[in-house]
């Protein structure tokens, strides 16, 4: 018997993802960069696309590894600009190198940045209990919240649309349906 799926897990990528990541919490810092960086990109485009991407992506940007991309020169982001593996949009590549300085600024603050965006949803997982896609929402007052005060930090390309998407990505809330395998198999310690 096949196993039941959110609707938007149809192509082999996706399917992947969904059973294996989307949802599932993340509390290492290079991987929340990673999901931040993806989700910028994603803005406007499928999330296939960005799948499709991704290991182009993690190429490009030197394993997500904000202490580099920080030091991105003009030279790099020329050199970004011309590959076709990726997304080549000038102003969300200038937005992963501002990111990942506000990134590092966050994580001397305040230890890291888990600590911090995790602070949105009190450090648990929101769980959800969706029946229909349709009810899934694209923004939350947590992602509002998060928004905001990503975007005073100097963040950018964070609105609360690609907040919650990051929420999703990186199992702040799980937003599998009810009728998912996974929403059960996600919430098996709560």
């Amino acid at each position: 018997m096949e196993k039941q799926r959110c609707g938007w897990a149809k192509k082999p990528l996706d399917i992947e993802y969904h059973d294996n990541e989307w949802g599932v919490p993340v509390h290492e810092d290079r991987k929340l960069f990673e999901f931040l960086v993806l989700d910028a990109f994603q803005a406007g485009l499928s999330w296939s696309t960005i799948l499709n991407k991704r290991e182009n992506f993690r190429k490009a940007f030197d394993g997500f590894d904000y202490h580099i991309i920080v030091k991105y020169k003009q030279s790099k982001i020329d050199e970004l600009l011309q590959n076709e593996g990726i997304i080549r949009n000038k102003l969300k590549i200038n937005a992963t190198i501002t990111n990942a300085k506000a990134f590092i600024q966050v994580q001397s603050e305040l230890g890291s940045f888990d600590k911090y965006i995790w602070s949105f949803t009190g450090g648990k997982t929101i769980i959800n209990s969706w029946k229909e896609m349709s009810d899934v929402p694209a923004t939350s007052p947590e992602s509002d919240a998060m928004s905001k005060d990503l975007k005073k930090r100097g963040f950018k390309f964070v609105g609360s649309t690609i907040c919650y998407a990051f929420m999703q990505a990186a199992g702040m809330v799980n937003d599998h349906l009810i009728s998912c395998f996974r929403y059960k198999e996600i919430n098996y310690d709560k």
